[in-house]
């Protein structure tokens, strides 16, 4: 009997309930942020669709700015997993420390960034209306940057000993403020100035730092400490840095290009003017609710393929990729009907108040453009699960490169598709979802070739 329960103990690792005890509360998390980012430019469609559109553009662009350190300290989920994987548990809060160490020093650059910011929006052609309200938004989200890096040291810790729950309780209470708050500041209620779109950034901002709060009193709980030695791991450690910046950075460059190259992308499009600018920000806002969810497949694969790869148990990390990919196919399937079937009650719930003859313009533009999300998401999905398999393995550096390539083929495709073939909107949308559609075989072909099974032997040695 006791054989018996060890071989089905044994056969569940790696299998789907494994991995949504870990990406569930994730998945809860990220959903947590789509919220948040939905809602955001929602209340601010309210005012005007130049609000919407601005405060995709400006909170992009200062998330871009952080992307380079978010990805570096990122890669401190898998070496968490790693360690907690080969019984080396004292070391998981010592690379939570390097993790908040980066965090730390990473703010001053952010502020450096600013200026480079304004300058990139004064060349990009947007609409003075636009312009206005997206330089503000984007500089009040750049003062308050040094906080969810600081989130997403502390996130990837719990992440990475297992222990999501956490994150998804910081990232429940950071959506409540952050619904509040923003819906008190943009409207001006309870007696206090209407703050528009300067409102939504100082409320995000303000909920970042609840979800700060609330994983830090569970980072210095005592029986945390007690299990990992967070006290003895508040150090600065030389190797762990190291390796740190050797395996996190190729991660954290892809993410600053990737970024790069996506806001370019949309820049593109915002440049066509306020309509265009409009149907494609209301487009990936229901493209934000499909993706940034499976966000937390993406972690739960890094984090079991890291964990099995520190025992040496190739064949349960890859039995872990084949369960992320399982339930994040079957995710995207659900969503295809919707987006496919829908789009006309998906795109109206971003009408403004004062509906004018721009809408009559923007809404027929915006449904073809979110029903044609549908082609593209099961790519999402292997892309996802793919990457943080490799991930996970310690495959970044070629990942980088694939994934960056494909990225920056995006904005050419873009840029050739307006500026030099001078094709509509809807055709250029179709060009950039077949080229979405290849960065997804290229993950699949990259995994196969096999390469990260001899690099994962030699990761925790």
């Amino acid at each position: 009997m006791e054989n018996r329960t060890e071989e089905a103990k044994r056969m569940g690792e790696g299998g789907p309930v494994e991995l949504l005890k870990i990406a569930a509360p994730l998945i809860v998390s990220y959903a947590c942020d789509t919220i948040m980012l939905f809602t955001d430019r929602l209340f601010l469609s309210r005012l005007s669709s130049a609000h919407m559109s601005a405060a995709m553009t400006g909170g992009l662009t200062a998330f871009m700015f952080s992307t380079f350190f978010v990805g570096l300290i990122g890669y401190t989920t898998a070496m968490v997993a790693q360690r907690l994987g080969a019984g080396k548990t004292h070391m998981c809060a010592s690379i939570a420390t390097q993790g908040g160490i980066v965090a730390l020093g990473a703010y001053p650059v952010m502020l450096a960034m600013i200026p480079m910011g304004r300058q990139l929006f004064t060349l990009s052609g947007i609409d003075a209306k636009e312009l206005t309200l997206q330089t503000g938004y984007f500089q009040i989200l750049m003062l308050g940057s040094m906080i969810p890096l600081l989130r997403s040291s502390l996130a990837n810790f719990f992440s990475g000993i297992g222990r999501t729950r956490l994150v998804m309780l910081a990232a429940v209470a950071s959506m409540l403020v952050n619904v509040g708050l923003n819906y008190i500041l943009i409207f001006g209620k309870f007696g206090l100035p209407a703050l528009g779109i300067d409102g939504a950034a100082y409320g995000t901002i303000a909920a970042g730092g609840v979800g700060v709060l609330v994983l830090a009193l569970s980072y210095f709980r005592k029986a945390n400490q007690h299990e990992f030695d967070v006290l003895g791991g508040l150090r600065f450690d030389r190797g762990l840095m190291r390796e740190l910046w050797r395996l996190g950075a190729p991660s954290g460059v892809e993410l600053f290009l990737n970024l790069l190259a996506f806001t370019l992308l949309i820049t593109i499009f915002h440049g066509q003017g306020l309509v265009v600018a409009a149907a494609v920000t209301i487009t990936f806002n229901w493209d934000m609710v499909a993706f940034i969810p499976l966000l937390g497949i993406n972690v739960g694969v890094t984090t079991l393929v890291g964990r099995y790869v520190g025992k040496k148990d190739l064949g349960t990390a890859h039995k872990s990729m084949k369960s992320g990919l399982l339930l994040a196919v079957g995710y995207m399937l659900g969503l295809m009907i919707v987006f496919g079937a829908f789009p006309g009650p998906l795109v109206s719930l971003f009408k403004p108040d004062n509906v004018g003859t721009q809408w009559q313009m923007i809404e027929p533009l915006a449904e073809r453009m979110v029903q044609l999300i549908s082609i593209y998401l099961l790519a999402d999905a292997v892309t996802i699960v793919f990457s943080g398999a490799l991930r996970g393995a310690g495959d970044t550096f070629w990942t980088m490169v694939l994934s960056v390539a494909i990225h920056w083929v995006l904005v050419g495709v873009t840029f050739t598709c307006f500026h030099i073939l001078e094709l509509g909107p809807v055709t250029t949308w179709i060009c950039v979802i077949v080229t979405i559609c290849a960065l997804a075989v290229v993950y699949v072909a990259r995994y196969y070739m096999g390469g990260w099974r001899s690099r994962a032997l030699s990761l925790v040695d």
